[in-house]
């Protein structure tokens, strides 16, 4: 007998409302190591007569632990920045070209070490959503970054890992306790999960809306929101690292 699991709060491919039927689920669907992976019948709820998806692949985050060597001189030693949302084509990979373009004009890009990663995925080895390239290039923004799912190995490379929105920081909360007993993590790593907008002064929203079904006025408002977090995401880093030296 299948047993049903009801996804409804995990956006799966910039989409929500999904029912996932399985075989033999654990205790986290969406994170099964991968020679585990089995095939799964997707339900989308509100489409003509249940229309039912079949033999479709759902792909875990990848546990995969990447080595990682650990400097011994803090002072010299790079701030580390993972900026991380679901499918990591839209606002993230713009969030590390917006923090890279900011850094490298101020003069501190040898002090930053600068990522992205989505929560699942879906979209692995892809390039940015064409419409939020386009979008950033208006702005003089390059954004070259490539499509991965975040990794165990996240929470010991980087210093900060921002989340778009509060999904996102589930997601990733709930991934860190899922792998915390099976690969040597920091017990307090889930410290450096931030929301991107609490850094915002200027607006208030508390999430960065995702863009992907939007228009082109999507892609300009999470370039703006991310303009606003990204200066004073900076400031504080420079504060609280006095050793960085600029030009």
């Amino acid at each position: 007998m299948m047993t049903l699991y009801s996804i409804t709060n995990l956006p799966f491919c910039h989409c929500s409302q999904l029912l996932l039927l399985s075989p033999n689920p654990n205790k986290f669907p969406f994170l099964f190591p991968s020679t585990q992976t089995p095939n799964f019948t997707l339900r989308i709820r509100n489409t003509p007569s249940s229309i039912l998806s079949k033999n479709r692949f759902f792909y875990p985050i990848r546990a995969s632990m990447a080595s990682s060597s650990i400097a011994t001189d803090t002072q010299t030693k790079p701030f580390s920045v993972l900026f991380v949302c679901l499918g990591n084509i839209c606002r993230s990979p713009a969030a590390e070209g917006v923090f890279t373009d900011l850094v490298k004009k101020k003069g501190f890009d040898s002090n930053f070490k600068i990522d992205s990663a989505g929560t699942i995925n879906y979209h692995e080895g892809n390039e940015a959503d064409p419409r939020m390239r386009a979008a950033s290039k208006r702005r003089g923004i390059q954004i070259t970054s490539i499509s991965r799912p975040i990794k165990p190995s996240d929470f010991i490379d980087f210093d900060l890992i921002l989340a778009m929105d509060k999904q996102n920081r589930a997601d990733i909360l709930e991934a860190f306790n899922n792998w915390k007993g099976r690969y040597k993590l920091p017990d307090d790593a889930h410290k450096k999960v931030k929301l991107m907008c609490s850094y915002c002064k200027k607006h208030d929203e508390t999430e960065v809306p995702d863009p992907y079904y939007g228009g082109p006025q999507g892609f300009e408002k999470v370039l703006d929101l991310l303009e606003d977090a990204c200066e004073s995401l900076l400031e504080n880093i420079l504060v609280e690292s006095k050793h960085m030296q600029g030009p």
